[in-house]
C-alpha cells in the first residue's frame, strides 16, 4: 500500500472561498508535471470529484467518516491512492464544519486529521486587508491537531492589495503559497444543486480544467506546495479493498447494469469496483440515449443525478422506459438512489417516468440536506429488515406516494424536543428505492446481497 504518500488537504474558512478552483487546478497543474495525483473529496459530494477526475485521469473519491467510519476512512485513502505520487483532498464547507451536532465529526479538519496530512487553506481576500491575519490565526489555533501548513489566497484585486495581506500573514508567521485573481475563463456554470457537472459539459470541462492548470501553475508556489505534501509522515499499511470486503465472488457472473450519462453523474467510484470483486459484470448505459438494456441484464443501479433537468428526454426514450419496467415485472433487481427513485416514478413534472413506482415526482422550492441514520423496516433486496445505515438527502424534488406502499427506510428527523418519524422510498417486489445516498464501502454486505439475488435471475 501507499504507506508514505505525499498528500495535502485543501481547506476554506467556509463554503464559496474557492477550493474546488485551486483543488482541480492544483490536480491538473501537477498531472502536467508528470506526476501520478489521487484526488480525494471530503464528504458526500459527487459533482467536485468529476472536475477532479478530469484533471487526474483517475477517478476522484470520497472520504467521509459518517458514511463509512473512521477506519474506513484510512483504508479508502490507501485504495485510491495506490500508484500514485501525490494525493490531493478537497475539504467540504469550512474547515471545521462536519455533521450537525457531532463536534466536527466529518469535518475536513477530522479526515485531514484521520489520514495525517497537512492542511492548506484558501481564503477568498476579495473584501479584506489586514483583518485576514485575526482569520487565519483563528483557524490555525482553534485545532492543534490541524498542521495549517500555509495560505492561497484566492481573488486578489491588485499587487498592493496582495502586499497588504502577505505582510498581514508574514506578522503571524504563516506562509503564503501563491495567489489567485479572478478569471471568467475559469468560471464553472451553476444551478438549483450546485456547480454543472463535468460529465454534461465535457468540451467545457476540459478547457475549464487547462485554465485552471495555467493559472495555478502561474500564480501557486507548486515546489514549496508538493514539498509540504511530501512532508506528511507514513501511513500504517492497509489491507483493504474491494475483494477482501465482499468475500468470495458469487457464481454465476450476473451482468449489473449501472445507469450512467449526463442525467446519472451520482456514484461513488467503490461501487462499481465493489459489483465487480463480488462478481458481478458491470456494464453501464446511458438512459437518454440507449433503447435498450445492456444484453442478459439481470440487476439496475440507477443512482443519483439530474433527472429532473432531463425529464422531457428520459420520458421520450419510451423503448428503454419499457425494459425497465419488464425487467421490474418479471423480478429483475433495481437498486435505485435520489434520481433512481424519480426515474422509476409513474411520472416526473408531468413528463412519465418508467412506472415501476406508483409515485409522482416533482420540482420543489425546498432543498433537503443533511445526513441520515437510517434503519430498514422490510427485508428487501438491499438488505434485511433491522438493518441500521448511514446515507445522505440532497434533493429539490418530492414523491407522492400511493396508497399502501411499503418505504424502504425510516429515521427520526428534527431536534430531541421535536424530533418526528420520516419514511423514505419504496420496497416493491425485488425493487429497492430512495432518496438515501449511501456509500457501500461501508455496508460491502449490501453489495453481495444484490449480486447473489440478481444471480438468481441467471
Amino acid at each position: 500500500m501507499v504507506t508514505g504518500a505525499a498528500r495535502l488537504v485543501v481547506a476554506a474558512p467556509a463554503s464559496g472561498h474557492g477550493k474546488t478552483t485551486i483543488t482541480t487546478g492544483l490536480i491538473a497543474a501537477f498531472a502536467r508535471r508528470g506526476r501520478r495525483v489521487a484526488p480525494f473529496k471530503v464528504g458526500p459530494d459527487y459533482i467536485d470529484p468529476g472536475y477532479h477526475a478530469l484533471a487526474a485521469g483517475r477517478p476522484g473519491r470520497n472520504l467521509d467518516p459518517f458514511l463509512v467510519g473512521e477506519d474506513r476512512v484510512r483504508d479508502l485513502f490507501a485504495h485510491g491512492s495506490a500508484g500514485a505520487d501525490l494525493a490531493i483532498v478537497e475539504g467540504v464547507m469550512g474547515l471545521y464544519d462536519g455533521a450537525a451536532g457531532r463536534d466536527g465529526f466529518a469535518s475536513t479538519a477530522h479526515v485531514a486529521q484521520l489520514i495525517d496530512a497537512p492542511v492548506l487553506l484558501v481564503v477568498d481576500a476579495a473584501a479584506q486587508g489586514r483583518s485576514i491575519a485575526a482569520l487565519v490565526h483563528g483557524f490555525r489555533s482553534f485545532d492543534p491537531a490541524v498542521r495549517l501548513a500555509g495560505v492561497i489566497l484566492n481573488r486578489v484585486g491588485s499587487d498592493r492589495h496582495r502586499e497588504i495581506l502577505d505582510e498581514a500573514l508574514e506578522a503571524i508567521g504563516v506562509p503564503v503559497l501563491g495567489a489567485l485573481r479572478r478569471s471568467d475563463a475559469a468560471a464553472v456554470p451553476a444551478r438549483h444543486l450546485g456547480l454543472v457537472p463535468a460529465a454534461e459539459r465535457a468540451p467545457e470541462s476540459v478547457a475549464v480544467v487547462d485554465a485552471l492548470a495555467e493559472l495555478t501553475t502561474a500564480a501557486l508556489d507548486l515546489d514549496e506546495i508538493e514539498r509540504i505534501a511530501r512532508a506528511a509522515p507514513p501511513l500504517p499499511d492497509r489491507e483493504w479493498s474491494p475483494a477482501t470486503a465482499v468475500g468470495e465472488p458469487v457464481p454465476g457472473r450476473p451482468v449489473i447494469a449501472i445507469a450512467a450519462g449526463p442525467a446519472f453523474t451520482f456514484s461513488y467510484a467503490e461501487h462499481a469496483e465493489l459489483l465487480a470483486a463480488a462478481g458481478a459484470q458491470v456494464v453501464r448505459f446511458d438512459p437518454l440515449h440507449d433503447e435498450k438494456l445492456p444484453e442478459n441484464t439481470a440487476a439496475l443501479v440507477i443512482g443519483g443525478g439530474f433527472p429532473e433537468v432531463y425529464a422531457p428526454a428520459l420520458s421520450a426514450n419510451e423503448p428503454l422506459r419499457g425494459e425497465v419496467r419488464a425487467l421490474a415485472d418479471r423480478g429483475g433487481v433495481i437498486a435505485a438512489e435520489c434520481a433512481g427513485l424519480l426515474y422509476l416514478a409513474t411520472s416526473l413534472d408531468g413528463a412519465p417516468m418508467c412506472g415501476v413506482l406508483d409515485a409522482h415526482a416533482q420540482m420543489s422550492e425546498r432543498l433537503t440536506l443533511g445526513y441520515r441514520e437510517a434503519v430498514a423496516p422490510h427485508d428487501s433486496v438491499f438488505c434485511q429488515a433491522g438493518t441500521r445505515i448511514t446515507g445522505h438527502e440532497f434533493h429539490r424534488t418530492r414523491v407522492e406516494p400511493g396508497a399502501g406502499e411499503q418505504p424502504a427506510w425510516l429515521w427520526r428527523a428534527g431536534t430531541a424536543a421535536n424530533a418526528v418519524n420520516v419514511s423514505d422510498g419504496f420496497v416493491q417486489g425485488r425493487v429497492h428505492a430512495s432518496y438515501l445516498h449511501t456509500h457501500w464501502a461501508g455496508t460491502p454486505q449490501v453489495v453481495r446481497r444484490i449480486v447473489e439475488a440478481a444471480a438468481c435471475q441467471n
